[in-house]
């Protein structure tokens, strides 16, 4: 079995992977977690450059670490065998993860509530609503 968890550093994201690497542990499943870099690109003498692509690099791996260590800390604490992966992907967030997800084969995705972007989310459709929707395997959010 292979469970996918999305994160974006927020107390709610590290809730779903807390769970989901509890749910992995139970069932010697594989986690995945990722994280989606929401690029702004612009167009710079006509080239397309995506602004702070070092930084945004750079932050997007000190959250799918810290994620990793609360997989691996959760896992050892419940004494399961679970191969812990990362991803990082690009694009709108609940396009890039249904995406994966079916690339992958996943056999589920788990997703905070609210993330980050919660301001905008409650102006444009929560992220979290937006992978349920989309998805065609079954989603668990956290509260």
């Amino acid at each position: 079995m292979r469970y996918l968890v999305a994160t974006d550093g927020s107390e709610e994201s590290n809730q779903a992977v807390r769970y989901a690497s509890t749910q992995a542990g139970a069932l010697d499943a594989t986690l995945e977690i990722v994280h989606v870099l929401e690029p702004d690109p612009e167009l710079v003498a006509g080239e397309l450059v995506l602004p702070g692509e070092e930084k945004a690099f750079e932050l997007a791996n000190q959250i799918l670490e810290q994620a990793q260590r609360l997989a691996a800390q959760r896992i050892d604490k419940h004494g399961g065998d679970v191969a812990i992966e990362t991803e990082l992907l690009a694009g709108r967030p609940a396009n890039a993860i249904t995406d994966y997800a079916r690339e992958t084969e996943a056999d589920a995705i788990y997703v905070g509530h609210r993330g980050l972007s919660e301001q905008r989310e409650q102006a444009v459709g929560s992220v979290a609503k937006s992978i349920v929707d989309k998805a065609t395997i079954p989603v668990t959010v956290i509260r």
